[in-house]
Formats: structure tokens, C-alpha cells, sequence
């Protein structure tokens, strides 16, 4: 008897049987050729899905500190010019 099944597909088009499969396989692809003969690629692709969210933390974090396009970085900054009494330089 015939059996339902889900399957996914990269951008490439080739079949995986779970999302996270066909994921890495298009991070991969986007990553390129790494190092010499086989590919590090596929291993890397594995790490940033399994470590994606603090990845997409640290590019939070990455644009606040060189403030994003949309300026919502400018709106966290402090302004500390008037707390500020004297800066020192060191001799030399």
C-alpha cells in the first residue's frame, strides 16, 4: 500500500527528507567551496542552523554598534557629553 509523505526541496531542487536538511544544503550552496577537497561547507551550514539564534543575536548586536539603515540604532544611543568633566591624554 502507498504511503503519504512530506518532502522538501532546495533552491537546486534536490529532495531531503526534513526541512533542516534541505536548509543546510541551501547554506551550503550560498558558502560555496571551503578549504581543499572536500568541502567544509556542508559541516559549517550545520553549525549556523543549529546556532542560528545567536548568530541573528550577535548581527543585532553587530548593527546597533554601527547603527542600521532603518535608524532605529541612533534611537539607543546615549549622549555622555555633558557627564563628561575631563578627558585626559597620556603623556608622550
Amino acid at each position: 500500500m502507498a504511503n503519504k509523505g512530506t518532502g522538501y526541496f532546495d533552491k537546486k531542487g534536490h529532495f531531503f527528507k526534513t526541512a533542516r536538511e534541505a536548509t543546510e544544503s541551501d547554506l551550503a550552496a550560498i558558502l560555496g567551496q571551503i578549504g581543499e577537497g572536500e568541502s567544509l561547507a556542508p559541516g559549517i551550514a550545520h553549525i549556523l542552523l543549529e546556532r542560528r539564534r545567536e548568530i541573528e543575536q550577535l548581527y543585532a548586536d553587530h548593527d546597533a554598534m554601527t547603527g542600521d539603515e532603518t535608524g532605529e540604532a541612533s534611537a539607543r544611543l546615549t549622549d555622555i557629553a555633558g557627564k563628561v568633566t575631563k578627558i585626559t591624554r597620556p603623556a608622550g
